[in-house]
């Protein structure tokens, strides 16, 4: 028999059947893992996502990258300061338009990316441990479907 401090720790199933509640812990759960996963590489997953950015991307200025995460101008500067000094990404004058700085990745952030994601993905499988891989695939499906709806419903508001 559970003990009431067991029992007491959980909530109830009115709420841990909810979405929300169960997106909000998950999320937390594998921010968690995520945190110790980039621990060595000495950064957190909002500047892997600058990162992850660049990688896919043809040259950015910062206010680019900026608007394509969402994140005000002030914000970038301060995680591609903190990348310039871990020599992971660089700035340069734009071709053309000599007024605009564009950010590249160097070699080092290149190969950092690829050993971060790898870090990153065992963290997903160990939070998705328990998930068969065929629901694991139609989760994240699913999950993409949702993100691409509300960034086009976004996008035409």
């Amino acid at each position: 028999m559970p003990s009431t401090e067991d029992t007491d720790a959980v909530p109830g199933p009115h709420l841990t059947s909810r979405l929300g509640y169960l997106l909000k812990r998950s999320m937390q759960q594998l921010s968690a893992l995520t945190t110790q996963a980039l621990e060595p590489f000495g950064f957190d997953d909002r500047r892997l996502a600058v990162l992850l950015l660049l990688a896919d991307s043809a040259p950015l200025s910062q206010q680019q990258a900026a608007e394509r995460l969402g994140i005000d101008r002030s914000t970038m500067v301060l995680h591609l300061d903190a990348l310039a000094a871990q020599g992971l990404v660089t700035r340069h004058p734009d071709p053309a338009d000599r007024r605009r700085n564009v950010v590249l990745l160097t070699d080092v952030g290149r190969d950092t990316v690829k050993e971060a994601v790898a870090a990153c993905e065992e963290a997903e499988r160990a939070l998705l441990a328990p998930v068969d891989e065929p629901s694991r695939i139609h989760l994240r499906e699913t999950l993409s479907a949702v993100e691409r709806h509300a960034r086009s419903h976004h996008a035409s508001a």
